[in-house]
């Protein structure tokens, strides 16, 4: 089984910290793989109010719409924003 063939394992119950940490994580893989312009999107995403994180997490899923080269990206995005409602 290649690494893009794995299952993607669905947590609904991440609270606020486990979803920064998610989104800082994500901006780490994004620079690591040359995509500056969504690594920038989550560049002070700790402690942002819950309607910023949640725009930025759709324009980012939106930039990565067309990318089906990244889509491990665009599925760890997809589980956050699954868990979106749980911001507080």
């Amino acid at each position: 089984m290649s690494e893009h063939d794995k299952t993607l394992k669905l947590v609904t119950n991440l609270d606020r910290g486990a979803i920064e940490a998610r989104l800082a994580e994500m901006r780490g893989k994004a620079q690591a793989s040359n995509l500056p312009d969504l690594a920038s999107m989550f560049v002070g995403i700790e402690g942002m109010p819950r309607a910023q994180i949640e725009s930025r997490v759709r324009n980012a899923l939106k930039w990565l719409a067309d990318k089906p080269e990244h889509k491990a990206l665009a599925a760890q995005l997809e589980l956050v924003e699954i868990n979106l409602p749980n911001l507080k």
